[in-house]
């Protein structure tokens, strides 16, 4: 069973994917990860993050290991990997790596902004996960200064529109819900009741199968 799960940034899917995957026995990738690996990884070589070719060459080194989460969910390389992420030629590199890992024997669970539109197509169970950019906002401030870093409400809030904007507009794999994306809207919803309503989806979608 493939769990595809595509949403905006704070918007709960990553928090979502990873409790759906522990449901159902399921490995999980957060694909945002692998884009934020190759940004960290051109800030610290001084790589120009619109250079196509020298990004594409630092993605084709990214593997599936285990990231110092805390390092790569920093504002900065959160921008960095917004930006990386419309480079074709990264999308590109990464491409394989994830279409191996949704289609691994038993099925996976992705949260990414592409899965069910490019990496899974033919994935059983397709959510898009949003909530208001203001709530978004609210969360990801909260989650920064957590970690210490220093920034307004205001100032994450234009962070997401931004990048909002950069992730739905770029040529290569534009983020947006899958045709047949179930949506979920997570604004007035605990993190309880949004994994509830998605096992409701998972198991509406097993027993269709199943008949």
């Amino acid at each position: 069973m493939i769990i595809a799960i595509d949403g905006t940034t704070s918007s709960g899917k990553g928090t979502l994917a990873k409790r759906l995957a522990a449901q159902y026995g399921l490995p999980h990738l957060d694909t945002g990860l692998l884009y934020r690996a190759v940004g960290k990884a051109a800030l610290d070589a001084g790589v120009d993050l619109m250079d196509e070719a020298s990004c594409a060459a630092l993605a084709m080194q990214i593997g599936l290991k285990d990231f110092d989460e805390r390092e790569l969910r920093t504002a900065g390389v959160g921008a960095a990997a917004s930006i990386v992420a419309v480079l074709g030629g990264v999308r590109r590199a990464l491409f394989e790596l994830q279409r191996a890992f949704a289609h691994r024997q038993g099925g996976a669970v992705l949260d990414g902004r592409d899965i069910g539109t490019v990496i899974a197509p033919d994935a059983d169970v397709k959510l898009w996960v949003d909530a208001s950019v203001e709530e978004r906002a609210r969360r990801r401030f909260l989650e920064l200064s957590g970690m210490g870093e220093v920034v307004t409400q205001s100032e994450v809030l234009a962070m997401l529109k931004e990048r909002d904007a950069r992730d739905s507009q770029r040529k290569d794999a534009p983020m947006k819900p899958a045709d047949d994306a179930i949506w979920i809207d997570t604004t007035r919803m605990t993190p309880d009741e949004c994994l509830a309503r998605a096992i409701e989806i998972v198991e509406a979608k097993r027993g269709k199968k199943k008949t």
